[in-house]
């Protein structure tokens, strides 16, 4: 199964979505091709799907850079942020923490936890038995993340999402992600 037919699938795009995509397209012509047709959101989850974790992470910090973020959202950021230049377990952790102790119920929490969610174990830190993330989750929380970003700016939510597709495009194609 190609990366872009298994990332459909792991992100759980719509139909219509999945019936545009083909095996032999490359990453950024799969995005485009869902852009184009309108479906948004569906060529966010495959964007945030196909980008490496780190770049997926990268690319959520630079686009939260430019938003009018609460104290909350600005800690998270920074937690991401502070994973994406050095992305130990130590910084995993605290990123995963963070957004953990805030249920998931703020944007930063969101940015935190696309970090957070990278690897490692999602497991308390006592517990010796880790439990590894699903490979797709850093691509849900970055999902989550760039809809609460572009709800920050109701009346132009479908704009700013599309804005944020646009802005990691060229990562994509950096990214070396092959069809």
């Amino acid at each position: 199964m190609s990366a872009i037919i298994q990332a459909a699938v792991q992100m759980e795009l719509s139909e219509p979505a999945g019936a545009r995509l083909r095996p032999d397209m490359t990453a950024q012509a799969a995005v485009q091709a869902l852009v184009e047709a309108g479906q948004v959101q569906d060529a966010l989850k495959l964007l945030a799907r196909l980008l490496p974790k780190r770049y997926a992470v990268a690319w959520l910090c630079q686009c939260a850079r430019d938003q009018p973020l609460s104290r909350e959202d600005r800690a998270g950021a920074a937690l991401a942020e502070a994973w994406v230049r050095e992305p130990n377990e130590s910084n995993r952790r605290a990123a995963y923490e963070f957004a953990n102790a805030g249920a998931y119920r703020s944007l930063g929490a969101w940015l935190a936890a696309a970090a957070g969610w990278s690897g490692g174990s999602l497991a308390p830190a006592a517990q010796e038995t880790p439990v590894p993330p699903a490979e797709h989750l850093t691509a849900r929380a970055t999902v989550a993340a760039a809809n609460l970003m572009a709800a920050l700016v109701t009346e132009q939510f479908e704009a700013r999402r599309a804005a944020f597709v646009a802005r990691a495009m060229d990562l994509l194609g950096s990214a070396g992600v092959a069809g």
